[in-house]
């Protein structure tokens, strides 16, 4: 394959055939009628003379070729894949007979929804589309769009299907940030497939795309690129004429770096490249090495956002990971998280419901780490208070671990919803009023103080609940003990 990666760079390209309203060229060249055109008299035209005409010149109008305007565009732009054949990554979607490959050479008319990290190709795909054809391309962000932009675009699609049998494919970008009001805007469009939707979202569009316009289109889930594929990416950039050209050589440390920083997003790694290139030629070198790609890039950009998919994958990651008694991988999510700006206050909520919820008593000292720890977070703050993070992480990471607590708590609490009350036992009633004994309640209670054991026989569940065992102490750490202790509590009470 040739060419580059899949980047998610929206910076269409502007159509010869179309204005801002929809009307094509030689349409708005006719507002330009004899009587419009009397402006251009021969008094008017005299602004326009020899003198003024030579910046017109050929010399001067190369300033706007195709080559010079490339010139200025970025690497990931510049490098944009042509056709399919030029895409890397994505293997899952391009192979024969994979839905993208059916779309694209097949020509199959239906709106994609496309779903993945940045930098994986979303754009590029929906130009790729967009050749099939003579169809008409419009890109819109739903940063900078609305309802009024989108009734723009179906009413030049319109237009264009009926006078010119011409289909529109409509790209949208990040399509989450668009409201339930302006996706629901677009159904009827997509549904009478008046304009081909190709909608590009970095979230989970189960959650962020309304249901009806989520059932009229084709979800393709793109994966972040491999290291293999930012390899082939940076090696193709260099040497292709419209990357750097081979201007310049990029060694095998330094590629190993941006491999790493880019984290399987394209257009994050020849973003890279291309600062460290341009760092490299300002200082008349020509071989871009670790040192210069520090230099240009100095921290990674950590892929996370609070309100989005990241968050609660990183988050799930963290706890499943503590979980698993995994304490490494519990600090490489607790430091992404940190890395990426989470409020330190939600790590903590999250490590103290933990505590309870995966260790229990199987370790009672891991809620206090976990409460000692957002009491840290509180009072100190970061920085400082990642070391106290840490700290809780590592305690829980490596606890015994028991789901004991909750499995008994929502077993009651299931039992109670079903009906499973019964009245309270007279005994245990409160007998501290007047009249009370004549009711019978507190009648028959026996303190358990009274007794050397600290332990009677008594009745303390109401009638149908009796028996019934909702906290199973596991054999895990302060449980094992636990457990055998509770056994005997057990005949104990139940005279048995």
């Amino acid at each position: 394959m040739t060419g580059e990666g899949l980047f998610d760079i929206d910076e269409p390209e502007p159509s010869p055939a179309v204005d801002r309203v929809g009307a094509t060229v030689p349409e708005a060249r006719r507002v330009a009628a004899p009587e419009a055109r009397r402006v251009a008299a021969p008094e008017a035209r005299k602004v326009a003379a020899p003198e003024a005409r030579k910046v017109a010149a050929p010399e001067a109008r190369k300033v706007a070729a195709p080559e010079a305007r490339k010139v200025t565009a970025p690497l990931a732009a510049r490098m944009r894949p042509r056709t399919l054949d030029e895409v890397v990554g994505q293997e899952h979607l391009l192979r024969p007979g994979a839905p993208l490959r059916r779309l694209v050479e097949g020509g199959a008319a239906a709106s994609v929804l496309l779903y993945g990290p940045p930098g994986t190709g979303k754009t590029t795909i929906a130009r790729l589309l967009s050749q099939v054809g003579s169809r008409h391309f419009v890109a819109l962000s739903a940063l900078s769009s609305g309802v009024k932009e989108l009734r723009e675009v179906i009413t030049d699609a319109r237009r264009r299907r009926d006078h010119h049998d011409q289909q529109t494919v409509l790209f949208i970008d990040e399509v989450h940030r668009f409201s339930k009001t302006q996706q629901d805007a677009l159904l009827g469009a997509v549904e009478d497939r008046l304009v081909l939707l190709v909608a590009a979202t970095t979230e989970n569009p189960s959650f962020s795309v309304v249901s009806p316009l989520l059932s009229r289109s084709l979800v393709l889930q793109l994966q972040s690129l491999t290291e293999d594929d930012v390899r082939e990416l940076l090696r193709r950039a260099v040497t292709d004429q419209r990357g750097l050209n081979g201007t310049v050589t990029l060694d095998q440390d330094a590629e190993d770096a941006i491999v790493r920083l880019a984290g399987g997003d394209g257009r994050r790694a020849l973003t890279a490249l291309e600062a460290a290139a341009d760092g490299v030629v300002g200082t008349g070198e020509t071989v871009i090495d670790v040192v210069g790609v520090e230099r240009a890039v100095t921290e990674a950009t950590v892929r996370y956002d609070r309100q989005g998919d990241q968050h609660y994958d990183v988050i799930s990651a963290f706890i499943k990971s503590i979980r698993g008694s995994d304490p490494d991988a519990a600090l490489h999510y607790l430091a992404r998280m940190l890395v990426a700006g989470e409020d330190p206050r939600f790590i903590a909520r999250r490590l103290m419901v933990h505590a309870s919820e995966d260790i229990g008593l199987a370790d009672p000292t891991a809620l206090q780490a976990a409460t000692a720890a957002a009491q840290v977070v509180q009072l100190v703050g970061l920085p400082e208070c990642r070391i106290a993070l840490a700290q809780a992480t590592l305690h829980l990471a490596t606890a015994p671990k028991s789901n004991a607590v909750i499995v008994g708590i929502d077993e009651a609490m299931s039992d109670v919803r079903a009906g499973a009350t019964g009245a309270v036992p007279p005994h245990l009633r409160d007998g501290h009023y007047a009249g009370a004994e004549k009711l019978g309640n507190a009648v028959g209670y026996r303190y358990p103080h009274s007794d050397p054991a600290g332990v009677v026989t008594q009745q303390y569940p109401p009638d149908a609940l009796v028996g019934k065992d909702y906290y199973r102490p596991t054999p895990h750490g302060g449980e094992r003990t636990l457990r055998e202790r509770l056994e005997k509590l057990r005949r104990a009470i139940r005279g048995r």
